[in-house]
């Protein structure tokens, strides 16, 4: 199957693109604004001028780590993130994740964009298995996860460390041979 990279829908045109200089003020409030990042996001500040070094390097797109910006209608709206993971060379698997700007949540570009990635690393990639984690209370992120068609496998216990105290996170899947939704 092809990997689409873009998709028209509700009149909205959201589309997967590498990260420009010009999203570096959106994406760095993504990465370490606590307004902005949300509830289920924020660990505490990072090293903001680290990302864009790594990104000159780069373009955030190497062997073990792929970023994309997701846009709509041509801005950008949030990111999305996927980072090669497995025990061994004979088990790896993209663990991906997106986040988006407050202003483009609860409009169904997060669900488009989860799509469009997975349709992107199952076409430019030999992996058999995305994984989606998410903490426990973060409803809204296991909904798009299973209007994707990821399946919920388990929860995490005291998986991830947040705001003083240890969180629960819920392990979803997706395969590559598992029906399009």
């Amino acid at each position: 199957m092809p990997a689409r990279l873009a998709v028209d829908m509700n009149q909205e045109h959201i589309c997967l693109r590498p990260i420009v200089e010009s999203d570096f003020p959106y994406f760095l409030a993504l990465l370490n604004d606590p307004a902005v990042m949300g509830e289920h996001l924020w660990t505490g500040w990072r090293q903001p001028d680290r990302i864009h070094r790594v990104w000159a390097e780069t373009g955030l797109l190497t062997d073990e780590q792929w970023t994309l910006a997701i846009t709509t209608d041509g801005e950008f709206c949030g990111y999305a993130a996927a980072m090669r993971e497995g025990a061994s060379p004979a088990t790896p698997h993209w663990s991906i994740g997106a986040q988006l700007l407050p202003e483009a949540r609860g409009r169904g570009i997060g669900t488009r964009a989860h799509r469009l990635f997975a349709d992107y690393l199952f076409a430019h990639s030999p992996v058999m298995r995305l994984e989606a984690e998410t903490e426990s209370t973060n409803l809204a992120e296991q909904r798009v996860l299973e209007k994707v068609g990821f399946t919920r496998e388990g929860v995490q216990r005291a998986h991830t460390f947040r705001d003083g105290e240890w969180r629960d996170m819920v392990l979803y899947s997706l395969l590559r041979t598992d029906p399009l939704v």
